[in-house]
């Protein structure tokens, strides 16, 4: 491939493409070669998007260099694909880990979300957003440490965004409130998505998966992530990740210190956050009408990430300002409420919701590739207080979103 990549053996695979064991053979050394394949579905200016992220990938992931990312060598297009050469991390997911041995101790738990965590921030420092912070997205060296991959639909600040108006894109079961609500991305999005991911990793279960996209993207609303009981002295991290009001979310530097002090067996006693700083706002191409960019590929390992696409109607209009509300630590775990942006989202996805919970077990862990487009104009079911979206922060939109609806799956 590209006259110096010499392919060996697949890796992992997904309905988007294969990651195969390869050997550059320029510089005599192993690495991991992503091929990605476009959906069947995609249009021709789909296919020019889908080729441009790919891009957009190597180039996120390339500005970084932290022993927690993995490193992007190189990036080409051969026989109409495109593919991206990335380090080889000997591994396994940890979302394998979790699916084969169960929950994990708390103290484990704490040590690789602080390894993801510093990853992030490098990240974050460098002005890119993960957007897809999962278990399927964490590799475990063999010598344990842990290695945060995949940014195929990272947010660079700067960059234009590559989709259309009223599209979201990520995993449901992972992806943070003020984005499943269609407002801005944040920064502490991407820590939403770290505190799922150790919940599932201590208790060995998802807290908001409920079997269909639209059902997680309520539970993610509207439900609290309900108790933990293996967590431990991790609770508090974890609780404190998942509020729901991103301003009121615990911020990196808090998590940093509370995972070290839990990862070192430290006691840690009621956490009181410090005072917060004004918070850095996203990338100025960040979404504001509810565009968030697709996903685009395996990540080396057993099981490939899962990934969904909404489209709604019309776009989400940019949420009004708000004043700063008060830190966290009003309750440690009490969820702030968010608004669900759009009546025809929030009443089938509340629906869903209940009709949904009880056909899949708790302790699933993993999520389907869902692609779900939605055109027809929705109406509340008869109770409306089953529908009834609280009252927020977030502006609510003007009119409804209208159009057929179809749903298909993809592994």
């Amino acid at each position: 491939m590209a006259g110096r990549y010499r392919l060996i053996e697949p890796l992992g695979h997904g309905g988007m493409g294969v990651v195969w064991r390869a050997v550059d053979q320029v510089l005599e050394r192993e690495v991991a070669v992503k091929e990605l394949r476009e959906a069947a579905e995609m249009t021709g200016p789909d296919r020019e998007i889908f080729m441009v992220r790919t891009l957009r990938e190597a180039r996120a992931a390339g500005r970084l260099s932290h022993p927690g990312v993995a490193a992007v060598y190189d990036a080409f297009e051969e026989n109409g694909h495109p593919w991206i050469v990335l380090q080889l991390v000997r591994s396994r997911t940890l979302g394998s880990i979790i699916r084969e041995e169960g929950a994990l101790p708390p103290r484990r738990v704490a040590e690789i979300g602080a390894q993801v965590l510093a990853a992030l921030r490098a990240a974050h420092a460098a002005g890119v957003l993960h957007r897809d912070v999962k278990p399927d997205n964490v590799l475990i060296t063999d010598e344990g440490r842990a290695v945060l991959t995949d940014f195929g639909i990272a947010a660079i600040d700067g960059d234009s965004p590559l989709t259309h108006a009223g599209m979201l894109v990520g995993t449901p079961a992972f992806i943070a409130p003020e984005r499943a609500a269609g407002t801005r991305t944040e920064w502490a999005s991407d820590l939403w998505s770290l505190g799922v991911t150790m919940f599932v990793a201590a208790e060995g279960r998802s807290p908001f998966q409920r079997g269909r996209a639209l059902a997680t993207l309520a539970a993610v609303l509207h439900e609290d992530p309900g108790p933990m009981r293996h967590a431990g002295p991790l609770a508090p991290v974890i609780n404190g990740l998942l509020v729901k009001d991103p301003a009121c979310r615990m911020t990196a530097q808090e998590a940093a210190r509370h995972l070290h002090n839990v990862a070192t067996g430290r006691s840690t006693g009621p956490i009181v956050p410090a005072q917060r700083p004004a918070q850095r706002p996203g990338p100025r191409h960040a979404p504001r009408s509810g565009t968030l960019t697709e996903a685009t590929a395996p990540t080396p390992g057993p099981l490939i990430p899962d990934t969904l696409t909404y489209r709604y109607g019309s776009p989400v209009p940019q949420a009004s300002p708000r004043a700063r509300r008060s830190p966290w630590n009003t309750v440690i775990g009490a969820s702030a409420l968010v608004t669900l942006v759009g009546l025809a989202v929030g009443a089938l996805a509340f629906v869903t919701a209940r009709t949904d919970a009880a056909e899949v077990p708790e302790s699933s862990v993993g999520t389907p590739t869902v692609t779900v487009y939605a055109t027809r104009t929705a109406r509340p079911p008869a109770d409306k207080s089953a529908a009834k979206p609280i009252a927020g922060p977030e502006t609510q939109p003007k009119g409804e979103p209208g159009g057929d609806r179809r749903i298909s799956s993809r592994r």
